[in-house]
């Protein structure tokens, strides 16, 4: 099953929902390029004044399915360079899109779904939701922004240790080191989110699209070509004897051994 997009608008609020529950909302590059093409259109759109991204069922997002990426080691580097491309195209827009953007997150955020969490400008999480940067154990670096996101939301030491071990962080703890700013009970983070996402929408949109400019061009002016190191160092592990090694271990569900 492929992930798709849904898209629904109300009240002045669009609602992009990853829609592929059977995988926890793992996404595909049609999503990204479907999402890209909604906010482009939503950008210039009178009746879009906010818009809300979350995930069907239990679950945010995943993260990228690991089984294609698998079938990706035995193509050519530049077919992984492409699809992590399109990522970096759904990412570039979120942080473009001149409106708020709220991310609701339920159950899971891994990989990627973390990183797309990160690219919206406000979260809004249940309590028992987990969030995970966990590309080193199947011996890659990251994609979707976090080596830049991560480092400037969190003091250094704890980016470094969800970057370079994997670990989950729960949402309460990212509310308290103001990541996640609200948190809800959980099966609450869609209908906070949209509430919040309506308040927005009747305020001064014009303005906050400034804003949104300026907290980019304070915080994140390099993201372009951030994303950019980001994809060479994901496509060159990729191929590498870790990520082999790393891949194969999580499909095969059994630990790692990576070679020494």
């Amino acid at each position: 099953m492929t992930a798709k997009l849904d898209v629904q608008t109300r009240n002045g609020v669009m609602l992009l929902t990853i829609d592929n529950p059977a995988q926890r909302n793992a996404l595909t590059p049609d999503f990204s390029r479907a999402a890209t093409e909604a906010l482009r259109l939503a950008a210039t759109d009178p009746g879009v004044r906010a818009a809300v991204l979350t995930g069907a069922g239990a679950h945010f997002c995943s993260g990228g399915n690991l089984a294609s990426l698998r079938e990706y080691q035995d193509q050519p580097r530049a077919a992984i360079v492409g699809r992590i491309g399109v990522l970096n195209e759904l990412v570039r827009s979120m942080r473009q899109f001149p409106k708020p953007i709220i991310a609701a997150v339920e159950g899971a955020a891994a990989g990627a779904g973390f990183s797309l969490a990160l690219a919206c400008d406000l979260i809004v999480a249940g309590r028992d939701a987990l969030f995970t940067m966990a590309y080193v154990k199947i011996g890659v670096s990251p994609d979707g922004a976090p080596s830049l996101l991560l480092p400037r939301a969190l003091p250094l030491q704890l980016a470094s240790e969800l970057l370079m071990e994997g670990v989950p962080i729960g949402a309460e703890r990212l509310y308290q080191a103001g990541v996640v700013n609200r948190l809800v009970d959980k099966g609450q983070a869609l209908t906070e989110a949209r509430t919040w996402a309506e308040k927005l929408a009747q305020g001064a949109t014009g303005a906050m699209g400034r804003i949104k400019r300026l907290i980019n061009q304070s915080v994140c002016p390099e993201l372009a070509s951030h994303l950019e190191l980001e994809r060479e160092s994901f496509s060159d592990l990729l191929h590498a004897p870790e990520a082999r090694e790393g891949i194969a271990a999580f499909l095969e569900k059994r630990a790692a051994k990576f070679p020494k």
